[in-house]
């Protein structure tokens, strides 16, 4: 294993060792049956034994109710943000969003296809670079729903309170932070969440709603994007991508074996210290999102000056010393290091010590 990087990508991201070391084990042999989960059928019992261990380790890790359905669904992220305002717009109650970066411009774009809408805070003024405060949002009583993101991977902030919105269900895009802190899903009437940073390989979208919820959802939406469909058939209703949701089982396995998530939480707080502390203990560096909502899970940085040249510099030198993925998102540049649960602390502390390195050498 000794040829293995430190991967800050933001996904498809890095997964924990043991997971794979877990996974390659069986690859050929799935406990016995003389093959492997990406050849069974998924209407067999070891496969659905496969699915109940990755509900039920969801479950166990978040306190989900049997009031909530949880479904390994297809498409991505991306399908939710069409898929929601599908299932839970009502005619005349338009959707309330709190606009907070890329990914709630991606959903905005799909609700506005299929329903009315309104900001509930709108943060694109000031770049995205803080979340808006409590006394800040506004919210319609009569909404169909509040969509939000907890984390914003490209900009590096990352909410630590979640906004009470009443009746109306809140909705959250958490595909970059599920699974890295404790979170009370009775909150929410609905979290989606693409695997590909903490909960497993890219292929399976995980959806937590609350049951009474999927009975808006009108005949006229096509039957595959129904999550009463989903939910009555156990994500069944076509093949289910099996491999990815296997890997989740033993995502869960994992979290569980490190004392669930208050201890992940308790990791992912001192990486970020680490990384944060070498931003700010110097002029070289600066990170420029507001420190109360900074990202435990991108961390996002510069190069004083905002000097690309010296910039792309440091992501060459990084890549040749094992340090792989450093490159902030295209759209706003600079750098950026992701460091999901399964990124080892060495990893954080071996950047860590690079960037004083490159500072010696170029500051």
């Amino acid at each position: 294993m000794g040829n293995r990087v430190f991967n800050f990508s933001a996904g498809p991201a890095v997964l924990p060792l043991p997971v794979l070391e877990k996974a390659q084990q069986e690859m050929l042999d799935f406990q016995g049956c003389g093959m492997s989960v990406m050849e069974m059928s998924h209407r067999s019992k070891p496969f659905e034994g496969v699915l109940a261990k990755a509900d039920q380790g969801l479950r166990n890790l978040l306190g989900i109710s049997e009031d909530y359905a949880v479904l390994f669904l297809q498409g991505g992220a991306s399908m939710q943000f069409a898929m929601v305002p599908m299932n839970l717009y009502e005619e005349g109650k338009p959707v309330d969003v709190i606009h907070t970066g890329a990914w709630t411009k991606k959903a905005i774009e799909e609700i506005q296809n299929l329903a009315s809408m309104r900001y509930a805070a709108n943060m694109a003024p000031e770049k995205y670079m803080r979340l808006p405060k409590a006394e800040e949002l506004d919210f319609n009583p009569d909404a169909s729903y509040v969509h939000m993101c907890s984390n914003n991977t490209i900009f590096g902030t990352q909410w630590r309170w979640y906004p009470d919105t009443g009746q109306v269900p809140l909705v959250a895009d958490m595909s970059s932070d599920i699974l890295s802190h404790p979170v009370d899903v009775s909150k929410f009437g609905l979290i989606f969440a693409g695997a590909q940073k903490n909960a497993g390989p890219a292929g399976v979208t995980i959806v937590i709603i609350r049951k009474d919820l999927a009975e808006r959802v009108k005949a006229t939406v096509p039957t595959m994007l129904r999550y009463k469909i989903h939910i009555e058939n156990n994500s069944l209703y076509n093949t289910p991508p099996c491999y990815p949701i296997y890997i989740v089982s033993l995502v869960t396995e994992w979290l569980e074996g490190l004392g669930g998530l208050q201890a992940m939480e308790k990791i992912n707080q001192d990486k970020a210290k680490i990384l944060y502390d070498a931003i700010d203990t110097t002029d070289f560096y600066y990170c420029p999102v507001n420190k109360e909502d900074r990202s435990t899970m991108n961390v996002v940085f510069r190069i004083q000056g905002n000097n690309e040249e010296l910039e792309a510099q440091f992501i060459k030198e990084a890549t040749q010393t094992g340090l792989s993925g450093l490159k902030g998102h295209r759209s706003v540049g600079g750098l950026r290091a992701s460091i999901y649960n399964a990124h080892p602390v060495e990893g954080v502390q071996a950047l860590a010590s690079f960037m004083k390195d490159f500072e010696k050498k170029n500051g």
